[in-house]
């Protein structure tokens, strides 16, 4: 993009065809720390959000939708593989072991897999985090024929790096550290020269362009709007972005207009990406699925409460509280599914393995906890399946787990010992108000689905005090 909000308001305008498409382009856009109310169609009021507005109104919003885990990671991992926290090989940000432990391992199968079985072309631009150069993890070796951004999280903190990597080799970008580990790339810029976010949007569109004849799996991850943690420890402001565009003018601190630029600087990306799907007339054969990997952060000097980044829930990113796990989730598919509808059915991250398996053709792997949403996508008539209970871990802070099932959630903290407190989110869908004495068999019910969901494994052990990413 020319400049931060040169695609702001391009808003497209799509025909929609009456048949079924088959063998749809899908792209699959995860924002990174984005809350629940950042964006105006969840209520945000402060941050112009129109592309992404325009997206839920042109297709349909979730109301109930989780992210995988409440840090990065570990949500990415929920994402690519359907195994939840208490299962998956990558359950928390942190861990004493190598890090060739904390990724992908060989022989795991990833949505990037299922695509290329059945035959599609298969990419991921912006952050990976599950697998570095070398490892079994790497995405080259998980399913994706083409690889573009940040490999390591740290890395990926840093929106001005020396350096980003294209498959297996580093590609040189004209920026300077002031601090960080120059083999690492992370840290923060003295000489701010070419954003990443841009150069990875860029390379990305050209990727969609060269692959408009199709089927294409996009997995667009940028790095928009989490903190630079390095960054903002050497400068006070973490919130790195070449200009504040129409916040500059705003009395608030630095920090929140960054923050604020940055989502709409995301927004745009959208509308400029829906853009060139139409100009390339394969819009209406491109499902697009938008949501984000945790809750929003208090980091790089941002006050989440002074947007309402949470909306009505409770907590941040870190927490298993709803505020750190539900997210927005649009998917738009022209044709297919019905503009401007809402949806309440309960799902999460890793449900989007299923969900291309049956979109694909293919069957879901034995083991997974994956239910397909397809039919609440396409109204189809076959009954949407449901969840016996969503489950999350962290392994931070002394540990926590949390369940969701039907209308009630549990939250327990510290991990295993701790008391279970209970909410009926249909009457308190901001957890205030701990109903688990009045609940007693609803509250042991909850005991054992966190406990069955728990696969102990000797990588991941909860540590009393951890910084995360």
């Amino acid at each position: 993009m020319k400049s931060i909000f040169a695609g702001l308001l391009l808003l497209g305008a799509f025909p929609c065809v009456a048949e079924k498409i088959a063998r749809p382009n899908v792209i699959v856009i995860l924002a990174d720390d984005l809350g629940y109310g950042d964006l105006g169609c969840y209520g945000q009021k402060l941050i112009a959000t129109p592309n992404l507005d325009q997206l839920a109104r042109d297709g349909m919003r979730f109301t109930d939708f989780y992210a995988g885990a409440t840090v990065c990671a570990p949500s990415r991992c929920t994402l690519m593989t359907g195994k939840n926290n208490g299962c998956a090989s990558v359950r928390g940000n942190n861990s004493q072991q190598p890090p060739s432990l904390q990724g992908l391992q060989a022989g795991e199968r990833t949505v990037a897999h299922v695509f290329k079985d059945a035959g599609y072309a298969t990419a991921l631009f912006g952050k990976w985090g599950l697998g570095e150069i070398g490892s079994a993890g790497h995405p080259n070796r998980m399913g994706f024929d083409e690889f573009f951004g940040y490999l390591s999280q740290t890395h990926a903190h840093n929106y001005y790096p020396e350096f980003l990597i294209h498959n297996r080799e580093r590609v040189p970008l004209p920026n300077v550290l002031a601090s960080g580990n120059t083999n690492r790339g992370d840290g923060w810029a003295r000489e701010k020269k070419e954003y990443a976010p841009e150069r990875i949007f860029n390379e990305t569109l050209k990727w969609v362009a060269s692959h408009k004849n199709g089927p294409f799996f996009l997995y667009y991850a940028p790095t928009l709007p989490h903190a630079n943690n390095e960054g903002a420890r050497g400068t006070g402001n973490g919130q790195e972005i070449p200009d504040h565009g129409i916040y500059k003018d705003k009395l608030w601190p630095d920090p929140d207009k960054g923050q604020a630029a940055m989502i709409s600087y995301l927004d745009a990306q959208i509308g400029e990406l829906r853009a060139r799907l139409s100009a390339l007339g394969v819009a209406t054969n491109t499902l697009i699925i938008f949501t984000s990997d945790n809750g929003p952060h208090r980091e790089g000097g941002n006050h989440p409460e002074f947007f309402n980044a949470s909306g009505p829930l409770r907590g941040l990113k870190r927490a298993l509280y709803d505020g750190g796990i539900r997210v927005p989730f649009i998917a738009a598919w022209p044709g297919t599914i019905k503009a401007g509808k809402v949806s309440e059915h309960i799902g999460y991250g890793g449900d989007l393995f299923a969900t291309v398996g049956e979109l694909t053709g293919q069957n879901t792997p034995a083991g997974l906890d994956s239910v397909s949403f397809l039919p609440t996508l396409t109204g189809r008539k076959r009954k949407q399946a449901t969840h016996d209970r969503l489950y999350w871990e962290f392994y931070e802070q002394g540990g926590s787990q949390a369940v969701r099932f039907g209308k009630w959630k549990a939250v327990r903290q510290p991990m295993f010992t701790g008391e279970i407190e209970l909410y009926d989110l249909t009457r308190d869908i901001g957890e205030t108000n701990n109903v688990a004495v009045k609940h007693p068999k609803i509250v042991a019910q909850a005991a054992d689905k966190l406990n069955a969901a728990h696969v102990p494994d000797p990588v991941w052990v909860v540590t009393p005090k951890s910084a995360g990413k």
